[in-house]
């Protein structure tokens, strides 16, 4: 990063979308979408299945790009509109479903975070992998208490296992913000419970999160920004305590809806 993208970086916020809308096949997914990211921060976007949420995350990885030609319209990482996609990565880790499924591989756990510097599932002969990215990767397994699974194949992994070695993935460039789509399908009470404390000890550091999901128990405590999103419109934002209400989840989802809380985390039932 020059002199110059770093000044900006630190005066900006990480992630800013003004007034964005997307269009596919005669569908609009997102309408006049407006959010913004600072350093530090940590936001949930709730909504239910079919909201808007996956066009969301693709329009932060460049898959998918503002309609063009509407007033206004930007979209901004570390204050700049124009990423050469591969430079994105660097800055933004990504851990979904998807990835998940397409990893189950019989792949190293470590090949799996190395193959995170070159964009790749697995690492191949082409791949020059270095000293430090070999360090790095050992580091993250440590940090998130994995070492002892380095040598195991991904397909051998419990999903738990196998979404907490795709996190170390998504971390070993130090991207400034990491992004979890639907984070806990498919975990059990353990994998549940060992995803959400690598999650909470991530937060903890110091690196942004955006934890983006249809569950309100996937929201850990440290985050304390929730974003509604419905039919592609952004419905309300801002502190948690103020955004998880009946009232406004019964909006979201379209039913009555009842709200618990404890322990930092809360809960909803029809």
């Amino acid at each position: 990063m020059d002199k110059k993208t770093e000044s900006c970086s630190k005066n900006s916020p990480l992630l800013e979308l003004r007034n964005v809308s997307v269009v596919k096949g005669g569908k609009k997914l997102l309408d006049s979408v407006s959010l913004s990211l600072n350093a530090g921060e940590h936001l949930a976007i709730l909504g239910p299945n079919g909201s808007g949420k996956s066009s969301l995350i693709k329009i932060f990885t460049k898959e998918y790009h503002p309609l063009a030609g509407k007033a206004e319209s930007s979209l901004k990482l570390m204050g700049k509109e124009h990423w050469n996609v591969f430079e994105l990565r660097k800055f933004l880790g990504i851990v979904s479903g998807d990835l998940q499924q397409t990893c189950a591989r019989p792949i190293p756990v470590l090949d799996v975070l190395l193959s995170g510097f070159f964009s790749s599932i697995g690492v191949y002969y082409n791949h020059k992998i270095t000293p430090e990215m070999r360090a790095r990767a050992l580091e993250v397994l440590d940090f998130l208490e994995l070492i002892q699974l380095s040598d195991r194949l991904m397909n051998e992994l419990s999903s738990g296992e196998a979404r907490r070695v795709l996190i170390g993935r998504a971390l070993v460039h130090d991207p400034k913000i990491l992004v979890l789509d639907e984070p806990a399908n498919s975990l059990d009470l353990k994998g549940l419970y060992s995803f959400r404390k690598n999650v909470r000890k991530i937060a903890a550091s110091g690196k942004s999160i955006i934890l983006v999901t249809h569950n309100l128990e996937d929201i850990i405590p440290e985050i304390d920004r929730v974003a509604l999103i419905k039919a592609g419109k952004i419905l309300k934002d801002g502190p948690k305590e103020a955004i998880l209400t009946q009232k406004n989840l019964s909006e979201l989802f379209s039913l009555p809806v009842r709200v618990g809380k404890a322990g930092g985390y809360f809960w909803a039932w029809a």
